[in-house]
């Protein structure tokens, strides 16, 4: 995967705009309001990335940009939104990690993920982060593993809920290192580090944005990281792969969509505006420091691989495990 070193992320300019010629003549787009859909509540990490962008977004598009929350069913209820909506441009979709696992773990989605829905931006990753109780006996993911094998069933670790990647994750780890673990699914990564501070769950599974505050306050004990490499924040954590289980990733992720047949000219103009406003200074800093993103701004193309790749090992995982939302 491949992540914009952050002079380059800083470096980039918009695209001018241009005229769309259809059927019915030449016709400048956008002719209205642009409606930008977070399936999921106010102060999440998809509705941070919409807002740091919305005021610049509007200067380069020339729109009133509003930002509508629809959370629900592990952002199931504002995706089918996007899903239904006429396909001009009109209503875009931010989604998180969880998308490329709804289909699996939700079997009755009112929408095709692949069919219905457009790649536009894909805007960057961040690993998860398995940390543990300051109190507990686990310093590393080996600890873990030796504690799990030797008591089986009573080692715990809190997730965001059943079907959340965090939780797939967990699953596809305890399969390979043969061991299991008690699963402790919560509404929200809020809720999940209270009760891991409190000691009441051993381990979490979150991301980096939840998690470092309460590693560097010495809340919490970080074990391991998911990505490929070590995230800077996190240098001296080791990664799962490092920690004996070679090619083991998983990934936070944010990407933007569009309604399936929404004119490529549109898509082009709307993610090439969205990247020049990600790639602000201001902007980067924030979500690279605070959010925790390596910033990818990949096309549609990147986005519509990287899609395919998730659903194709968090299907599996949900599958084999018969994993299902809750």
């Amino acid at each position: 995967m491949h992540a914009l070193t952050r002079r380059s992320v800083l470096l980039g300019a918009a695209a001018a705009p241009f005229v769309l010629h259809g059927r019915a003549g030449a016709q400048t787009w956008p002719a209205g309001t642009i409606k930008i859909v977070v399936p999921y509540p106010p102060a999440g990490s998809t509705d941070v990335i919409a807002r740091l962008v919305q005021n610049d977004l509007q200067q380069r598009l020339g729109a009133t940009i509003i930002i509508e929350n629809r959370p629900g069913a592990s952002g199931a209820v504002g995706t089918a939104v996007v899903a239904k909506s006429p396909p001009d441009g009109s209503a875009w979709l931010i989604v998180f990690d969880n998308h490329a696992a709804n289909p699996f773990v939700m079997p009755s989605l009112p929408y095709d993920t692949e069919k219905d829905l457009e790649p536009v931006l894909f805007i960057g990753t961040a690993p998860y982060v398995l940390s543990a109780n300051p109190q507990k006996p686990f310093k590393s993911l080996g600890d873990v593993i030796a504690a799990a094998k030797a008591k089986p069933v009573t080692v715990s670790y809190a997730s965001v809920g059943s079907g959340s990647v965090g939780h797939l994750a967990m699953e596809l780890m305890s399969k390979q290192a043969g061991v299991r673990l008690v699963h402790v699914p919560y509404r929200g990564g809020g809720p999940a580090m209270n009760d891991v501070i409190a000691g009441h769950v051993d381990l979490l599974i979150g991301s980096t944005a939840v998690s470092i505050p309460q590693i560097q306050a010495g809340a919490i004990r970080p074990v391991a990281q998911t990505g490929k490499s070590r995230t800077p924040s996190l240098a001296q954590v080791s990664t799962v792969a490092e920690s004996g289980f070679a090619g083991f990733e998983a990934y936070a992720w944010w990407g933007v969509f569009a309604r399936a047949g929404t004119p490529k000219a549109i898509i082009e103009r709307f993610g090439t505006e969205l990247a020049a406003c990600l790639r602000e200074e201001r902007v980067a800093k924030q979500l690279v420091e605070t959010q925790q993103v390596s910033l990818v701004l990949g096309g549609p193309d990147v986005l519509r691989k990287f899609l395919s790749d998730q659903m194709r090992v968090w299907g599996a995982v949900a599958r084999e495990h018969d994993i299902k939302a809750e």
